[in-house]
Parts: C-alpha cells; structure tokens; sequence
C-alpha cells in the first residue's frame, strides 16, 4: 500500500506514519513544517515540505498516486481561529478542497479525514453520538465542519470513498501546546519547568481525553472499513480537568502547585463523544486508560 498522510511530522501525523511504515506501507509525507518537526518524521518516508493551500499541491499529489490519503494537516487551535477566522477557514476549507480534487485527479481509493468533536458545539446531551446536529461555537469548529460538509459533496459528486474520523480529544508523546487535548501538553511542559499548573474558569469543565496510539488504530481500521461513514473516536468517558490534575498529582507529586484564570472564549464548556458506532463499523474500541496514557506522556516529556 502507498499511503499519503498530510501534516504527516506533526503530532497525530508522525504516530500514524510510524505506523503505517510498521506494517510495511509505501509512506509519503505532506508538511509545510509550520507546526510540524522534521525530526519526527520516519527515517524511510519521503517528505514532501508542500503547504495544502497551494496551487501546485495537486501536481504533486498526483505524482505520488496514493492508494488512500491520509488528510490530517489543519489549523487545529481554538483561539487562533478565533483571532484570524480567514486563514483558519483557508487552511481547513481551501485546503480540504485542493485535497479532494487532487485525490479525483490521482485515483486515490480511500480518504480518511481527521475531524473533531468541536463540530458538536455545546449542548446539554451527553455523550454525543454521530446523529446529532452540528453547531460548532468557534471558527475551528465551523471550518472543520465545512470541511465534512465538502468532503460529503465531493463524493456525492464524484464518488471518492472516504471515513471521516471525528476525534474527542488526542493526548500524548510529541503533542504541542495547540489544539483542543493540548491543555495535557501545556500541564506537562509546566511540571517539566517546575510551574504550577493554570486551569481556567472552575476546572470543572470536562473532556473526553484520547491516547494518541488509539488514535492510530482508528485510522489504520478506516482504510478498509467505515466507507462513507462519519464516526467519533472517543473513550465515551468524561474527565473534568481538576480531575485531570489529581491524576497528574498521582504521577508527578502531591506538591504540583495549582493557579486560576479567567475561563476563555470559543472554549467548550463539556465535552464527550460516544463511540458506538466506531465499534460496530470500525470494530475499533480505545485501549489506553488516562492514567496510562499519562504515564507514556510523561515518560516522555520529563524522563
């Protein structure tokens, strides 16, 4: 198999390409490295440094010819979209639509597309299951779920077999501070600068956190299941983040100091994703518990 991943030296990306390396795929890479690391991209897959907005990311894409592509390169935080809502929309919109008219142009055979929870928006309904009306709160949440909304015309237009993975939020080794499970990233990088840790608003708002190798898995099982199907990823478990700071009090130490902020805009106040149908349709189910998950993130971020 020759597998294309855009935002492949980033975070989730560079895990899915070990991965896909792992198992003996041919592994392409699209980065323009604005968040990305070269040095997480696998030794043996080939680099493409292209950003998905440009006009000649289809001439390359269709020199490379994947079997199934991979789509994970986006504008991933919250506030930032809030702050620049065009470049937000042109990188996850624009960028998404260059994408799927190089993958009709190159015959890729499957698209697997990483969306996220934030299309939810707030409600009073939890967890939150894939038949539920979207109404996103922030301009990320609103260009990914543009981005959704494109890739199901595309196909209803062109027929181009897609998954689209809607992630609850993603946690682990190599994550940076952005993005809606970066609030782990950010603690662990305080514990590693002997920092107290900043929770904003009570702490009480929840999240349904990830392990990034679950992550993986999903993507791996979408490359031959879940055919036009949209489907959360999720553990199904909420976890508020004064309850995340007890856990990491039980890896680090109970003298982790803690301090409080103003809560802050476009954030999600709750937020769960049922995982059911990944189940069913994937037969995927999340493996890592958050205290595992945390360990493995510390582990690498502090030892």
């Amino acid at each position: 198999m020759k597998a294309l991943v855009t935002g492949g030296a980033g975070f989730i990306g560079s895990h899915l390409a070990d991965a896909l390396r792992l198992g003996g795929a041919e592994v392409h890479i699209i980065d323009n490295l604005s968040s990305g690391l070269r040095e997480q991209v696998h030794p043996s897959a080939r680099l493409h440094e292209e950003d998905i907005t440009g006009e000649t990311i289809s001439d390359l894409i269709q020199a490379i010819r994947p079997d199934v592509l991979f789509h994970l390169a986006a504008q991933i935080d919250v506030q930032s979209s809030i702050a620049n809502p065009a470049q937000d929309s042109n990188t996850n919109v624009v960028g998404t639509l260059r994408i799927l008219q190089a993958c009709k142009q190159s015959g890729v055979r499957k698209l697997v597309f990483s969306s996220t929870s934030a299309v939810y928006g707030e409600g009073s309904q939890y967890p939150k299951d894939e038949s539920m009306a979207t109404s996103p709160i922030s301009f990320y949440g609103l260009s990914k779920d543009t981005a959704e909304k494109s890739i199901r015309l595309f196909h209803h237009l062109s027929g181009l077999p897609y998954t689209i993975l809607r992630y609850s939020n993603v946690y682990g080794p190599r994550q940076t501070s952005r993005g809606e499970g970066g609030v782990i990233s950010v603690f662990m990088n305080k514990l590693k600068q002997n920092l107290p840790l900043t929770v904003h608003g009570t702490g009480e708002q929840t999240r349904d956190f990830i392990y990034v190798q679950d992550i993986v898995e999903a993507n791996l099982a979408a490359v031959r299941k879940g055919d036009g199907q949209t489907v959360n990823i999720s553990t199904g478990r909420r976890t508020s983040i004064n309850q995340l700071v007890d856990l990491l009090k039980r890896i680090h130490g109970p003298e982790l100091g803690v301090e409080h902020s103003p809560a802050r805009a476009g954030d999600i106040r709750d937020s769960c994703l049922d995982n059911r149908l990944a189940e069913r349709v994937l037969a995927w189910s999340p493996r890592s518990s958050l205290i595992e998950g945390l360990k493995q993130t510390y582990r690498s971020i502090l030892t």
